[in-house]
């Protein structure tokens, strides 16, 4: 019975080369189980079945960039630059590694390539609503505004004190010792 290998695994090892979302040969043998020799291998005697866009070659640069993102202990010691398998690529694989393994393995990833689509997607609608939102805050800016102004105007102190309500009479005080003239 084929291990089943989890999804988090598989997606460590997709990279980002050319555009595209591809998995190393050496991390492919790693989960088919067989030496990376012997996958290249197989993809050389059915080299017909993998297209530019299933499967290429790294050059120089691409596998110089890759090795200082990850380290050189990580590589060992590379003879040949590594092949890039896309999606179609790794499913093209199926047919030329025939095995209960390989099958399992093939499952395995095209779940992960859907995982990561899916979260691509609903990363991108929700960057999508995020710019709808903006956009609409944009249309009643001023709108906002209105009701922050009128906010700030309730919270400041009055400018000027108020006038007293009534009436004030203004009569003279009388000091001590004075009486009134009314007498």
């Amino acid at each position: 019975m084929a291990t089943v290998i989890p999804v988090e695994s598989i997606l460590s090892k997709i990279l980002l080369v050319r555009s595209e979302k591809v998995l190393l040969d050496k991390d492919l043998a790693e989960l088919y189980g067989v030496e990376t020799k012997q996958l290249k291998r197989a993809v050389r005697r059915n080299i017909n079945r993998f297209p530019k866009d299933f499967m290429f070659q790294l050059t120089g640069r691409e596998f110089d960039s890759l090795r200082s993102q990850f380290g050189t202990s990580s590589w060992g010691g590379t003879r040949y630059l590594p092949m890039a398998f896309t999606e179609q690529g790794v499913a093209m694989l199926s047919t030329v590694l025939n095995s209960e393994r390989a099958i399992a393995v093939n499952i395995a990833i095209m779940r992960a390539f859907v995982h990561l689509r899916k979260m691509m997607t609903s990363q991108r609608e929700l960057a999508r609503k995020l710019s709808e939102l903006e956009e609409h805050l944009q249309d009643h800016d001023h709108q906002i505004e209105a009701i922050f102004d009128a906010i700030r105007q309730l919270m400041s102190p009055p400018e000027r004190s108020r006038k007293r309500i009534g009436f004030e009479v203004k009569e003279p005080k009388a000091t001590y010792g004075e009486t009134s003239k009314k007498d």
